[in-house]
């Protein structure tokens, strides 16, 4: 690194005005597309569109063509025998939470699972029940249906059982969901989610895991504790527990404490040895097993009063129709159901796509979703979304496609139609312990709070409001509250900031979202971008897509480089790869394919750029520097920062070197204190000015002469010095 002490420059140039400049460097107009020209090109057909259309919209056709039988099958069978028992247990106890039969929970697993196998984009995502869509389904069935007193007047309602009354109301907010869902798909809104960050998700989610646990306080304890809905239900609920916690059922508290124990003891081993594990111990499975006998063998439901899962019909209950008076009388509620569970999905389907080097379609999941909802809402199915734990155990157990959630489906029908009635002596306590137990992911995301209110109080507001108003409002009104928070965060920021470093204020404050992030220059080898607008939790993911924009995709160059050095330590261990001159480079040991490349062991200097052996096909990248203008960047929130760093250091680990210009003191300093900068990205990358910058730039990388130009065309040829036999 050079000393910018040591370094002097000056700029001799004309002088400019705005006219005179414009005279000397003719402006170079972009001619736009009028609306009526967009609205014939999308409704224009030709042969290679419908076909893109019908991969678009069945993405099965797209990856069913590269379906490998002999490496994968084994796999994919393995994944759905274990994640369809798992299916199976949450399937059952999150029906709890929706106050319909146990029973219908199964549906859940199998009907939009079907769907979801043709229609979706994710490969590894488990389809079904998740504890905070059946949370809010329960709160509109108990709202329409109380323990206590009347149902609401509906005409569908005549001649129905309580728990009939409860199944139609359901499965018609299932519905109801489904058609939200697949609106907005058809719509192109995918982009909707962007307006949830990272600190509302987590303030929203810790909240509902509060319901959640508080609501099955009643399974644990064995206690007959009515339902209740609304603003300040949790505390009616609470007040319901404690004036009958002395007609505790002991057997249903001393088997969930056990089941607890073990199930989380269990779980902190498979944490802990996972690399070791290659399949994790089913505790739940395993607990469930010898629960359900021991209460087979000492009659707990007749001997002690314990509430068991009961009858479990061997057989699919026909279709309803939905019911258009439950519509009416839940819309509002369907909405908020309807975002929740897409974005609990689509975050949970990124995480593996990015993991997995594969795109999913944010549009194409509403569809999916969608048609799920709508598909098992006609068979008297709970809201379906996807659980992290059990996708978990899809991706950890060796799934790669949906032929894995296929499969599981398979083993729920195994269930339903033949060994169903082992599971009706299991106690119902035993599924509320597992439901608890399950909490511990969200309820941990409490110990952020200290952390964001030290590094972003405007971040903690969100979450902290967040949570708080879906604890005592309700999760529907506690969502509005966190996304009017978020709002308002927006504005204070764009004021505040902006008055605290003394720049002119805003006249009207922009929401725009999009960053339009112009090439302002391009010599040999770097690319440089100015961003016009803070950076935040709303557009940072359109920030990280803009960067592919020099030409490649910085993560999928990394894994094929790690692929490709593993491959080529293969060929050196088989001795199918010979060296004629031998250099060292030692960087990391590290495995994994998005950590840096590890050299070691291999002997030889690798030229990305050049023909490499054994066939082996890494992209070329054609840059060796990466300039970001943060001169107009007035503030980066918690979730822009983790954005940011992660995109750098996708282009330093494949050797782009990444610089940052005109960036604001409040901005560095706030990254100092949210510990931006580690080994790979330091202080050093930060420059007055783009000229700065680019001064540095020319000394580590000077431009080429037309002799070394000719010269490097030749030398490509021979700069990986191995060979490879035949």
């Amino acid at each position: 690194m050079l000393r910018p002490s040591t370094q002097r420059y000056s700029v001799t140039r004309p002088l400019y005005s705005e006219d005179a400049f414009e005279d000397e460097h003719a402006k170079v107009y972009r001619k736009h597309k009028t609306f009526l020209h967009h609205v014939i090109q999308y409704f224009t057909c030709t042969s290679e569109r419908a076909k893109n259309t019908a991969i678009s919209l069945l993405p099965i056709i797209g990856w069913m063509k590269t379906y490998s039988f002999k490496e994968w099958l084994l796999n994919d069978i393995l994944s759905g025998v274990s994640t369809g028992l798992v299916a199976v247990l949450q399937g059952l106890a999150f029906s709890l939470l929706a106050s319909i039969p146990t029973w219908y929970g199964l549906y859940a697993a199998f009907f939009p699972v079907i769907m979801y196998f043709f229609l979706g984009t994710s490969r590894h995502i488990s389809v079904g029940s998740f504890p905070v869509l059946s949370l809010m389904v329960g709160a509109v069935v108990t709202r329409l249906v109380p323990d206590e007193g009347l149902p609401a007047n509906i005409t569908a309602f005549e001649g129905l059982t309580k728990e009939e009354q409860r199944v139609l109301v359901s499965a018609s907010l299932t519905f109801l969901v489904g058609l939200f869902q697949l609106g907005m798909g058809l719509l192109q809104v995918g982009f909707i989610v962007m307006y949830l960050s990272d600190t509302l998700i987590s303030g929203f989610t810790t909240a509902a895991a509060v319901h959640i646990l508080i609501s099955q306080l009643k399974f644990v304890l064995g206690l007959t504790v009515p339902g209740f809905s609304g603003p300040l239900s949790i505390i009616y609920t609470l007040e319901s527990v404690f004036t009958q916690i002395t007609s505790t059922n002991i057997h249903d508290l001393v088997t969930s404490i056990v089941v607890m124990v073990m199930v989380l003891g269990v779980k902190e081993i498979n944490d802990r040895f996972k690399s070791k594990l290659k399949v994790p111990i089913p505790i739940e499975i395993i607990m469930t097993v010898i629960a359900c006998g021991v209460s087979y063998a000492f009659n707990f439901s007749e001997n002690h009063g314990v509430d068991v899962v009961g009858k479990i019909p061997n057989t699919f209950e026909s279709p309803i129709a939905p019911s258009l008076q439950v519509f009416q009388m839940a819309a509002v509620d369907a909405f908020p159901i309807a975002i929740v569970g897409f974005a609990v999905a689509f975050a949970v389907a990124k995480v593996y796509s990015v993991k997995h080097d594969y795109v999913i379609d944010g549009n194409q999941e509403l569809i999916a979703f969608g048609a799920s909802n709508i598909f098992g809402g006609a068979f008297k199915s709970l809201a379906a979304s996807t659980a992290l734990s059990r996708s978990a155990v899809q991706e950890s157990t060796g799934g790669k496609t949906q032929v894995a959630g296929l499969l599981s489906a398979i083993i729920v029908l195994v269930v339903i139609l033949g060994i169903g009635f082992l599971l009706e002596p299991l106690p119902k306590s035993v599924l509320g312990a597992v439901v608890i137990v399950n909490l511990k992911g969200m309820l941990m995301q409490v110990v952020t709070v200290p952390y964001l209110w030290k590094k972003d109080r405007p971040d903690c507001i969100v979450w902290v409001g967040t949570c708080l108003a879906a604890i005592f409002l309700g999760l529907d009104i506690g969502l509005a509250v966190g996304l009017g928070l978020e709002l308002l965060t927006v504005v204070f920021r764009f004021k505040t900031e902006a008055d605290g470093r003394k720049t002119p204020k805003f006249a009207l404050v922009s929401f725009s979202v999009f960053l339009n992030l112009l090439q302002i220059y391009e010599p040999e080898g770097v690319k440089i971008f100015r961003i016009p607008s803070p950076i935040f939790f709303a557009n940072i993911d359109f920030f990280r897509d803009k960067l592919k924009d020099v030409g490649f995709n910085p993560l999928r160059i990394l894994r094929k480089r790690n692929k490709a050095v593993k491959k080529m330590k293969k060929l050196l261990k088989k001795g199918e790869l010979t060296l004629t001159s031998v250099q060292s480079e030692d960087e990391s040991n590290m495995e994994d394919l998005d950590k840096p490349t590890d050299y070691s062991d291999l002997p030889i200097q690798v030229n990305w750029n050049a023909e490499l052996p054994a066939n082996i096909q890494v992209p070329p990248v054609n840059i060796h520097s990466l300039v970001l203008d943060f001169s107009v960047v007035s503030f980066l929130d918690i979730s822009a920062l983790k954005g940011l760093k992660a995109a750098i250091k996708e282009f330093i680990r494949i050797n782009v070197d990444v610089y940052i210009v005109g960036c604001d003191p409040y901005i560095i300093e706030k990254l100092r204190n949210c510990k931006f900068f580690d080994d790979e990205i330091k202080t050093s990358i930060f420059f007055l000015t783009i000229h700065d910058a680019m001064l540095f730039i020319n000394e580590s990388h000077p431009p080429k002469t037309v002799s070394e130009k000719v010269m490097k065309t030749f030398g490509d040829c021979t700069s990986l010095i191995c060979s490879f036999k035949d």
